[in-house]
């Protein structure tokens, strides 16, 4: 499945969370559990429904950095969808390391399992609507999880929109005013932009759509737009001669994506891939040896 790309940002996050539950110690560990007692045990999916999982690897590296004696062996892969009560890795080492990095760990897999269990559900849906719509995710992340969570959303089966600020031209509706409309913007942006990035642009009127055309805008973003209008756009576009990517967001929801789909439009965007995935139930549970 998608490989984890581990980022400074990714490193650091994972340092700020078991400073965060681990900075002062743990008391109860360290006053119960003898230093040299062994433990094993199994990462259990404890949820009602499949999952699909993520974060195999976050684990491994969080429980790595309580103790490098600690060895966590995957039964399953990330991107697999499990049911409840699979087992998806075992895990070995000093009781008192499992202990600590307990709760650190299996933060990051619940979280980062629920964000690629709700990208699967909505890539699905889309693929269920034909057309071939990408179903694709925004910058609505929990701050200092943006990589975690777009490798997430990729493991579901979902795509990533840009990463950042940088990644790419998108024309919002603040910029369309500040610069005077939707034409002016998108022009000041293809004198000005790198080559290799494609110019976006929000509308919401018909009228937007060909002014945006007619400034050489590349992909129209529709917001908030019914599925009558996004039906009546998709057609004024797709007369373009030049091929422009039609993008939908606003009110989107997993039983509208595969109408969505079936009118041929090229992407959805949806912040609810990370901003309101629920993190799935996660247990470690182990034995002494």
């Amino acid at each position: 499945m998608t490989d984890l790309i581990w980022t400074p940002a990714c490193q650091t996050l994972l340092e700020l969370a078991l400073e965060e539950d681990l900075g002062r110690g743990d008391v109860t560990t360290e006053a119960t559990i003898p230093r040299d007692r062994m433990a094993a045990g199994i990462l259990l999916a404890k949820d009602k429904e499949a999952i699909v999982v993520a974060g195999l690897e976050v684990a491994r590296r969080v429980f790595a950095a309580v103790s490098t004696e600690v060895v966590l062996t995957p039964r399953v892969r990330d991107g697999d969808a499990v049911a409840t009560r699979t087992t998806l890795a075992e895990v070995r080492g000093p009781a008192w390391a499992l202990l600590a990095g307990e709760r650190t760990g299996l933060n990051f897999m619940q979280r980062l399992s629920g964000v690629a269990t709700q990208a699967r559900r909505y890539a699905e849906a889309a693929a269920s609507g034909g057309g071939g719509a990408r179903v694709v995710d925004t910058r609505k992340t929990t701050p200092g999880w943006r990589a975690l969570e777009k490798w997430a959303v990729r493991v579901g089966g979902a795509h990533n929109h840009r990463p950042d600020l940088g990644g790419g031209v998108l024309i919002k509706d603040n910029h369309v005013a500040v610069a005077g409309g939707v034409g002016e913007a998108v022009r000041r942006a293809r004198a000005s932009a790198v080559h290799s990035l494609r110019v976006e642009v929000e509308v919401t009127t018909l009228l937007q759509i060909d002014e945006a055309l007619a400034a050489g805008a590349e992909i129209i973003l529709l917001d908030n737009m019914d599925d009558a209008e996004v039906a009546r756009a998709v057609e004024r576009v797709r007369r373009h001669p030049t091929k422009v990517l039609v993008e939908v967001s606003g009110g989107i929801t997993l039983e509208r994506i595969p109408r969505l789909s079936k009118l041929g439009v090229d992407l959805i965007s949806s912040g609810a891939l990370t901003h309101s995935a629920r993190a799935v139930d996660i247990s470690l549970d182990f034995e002494v040896k």
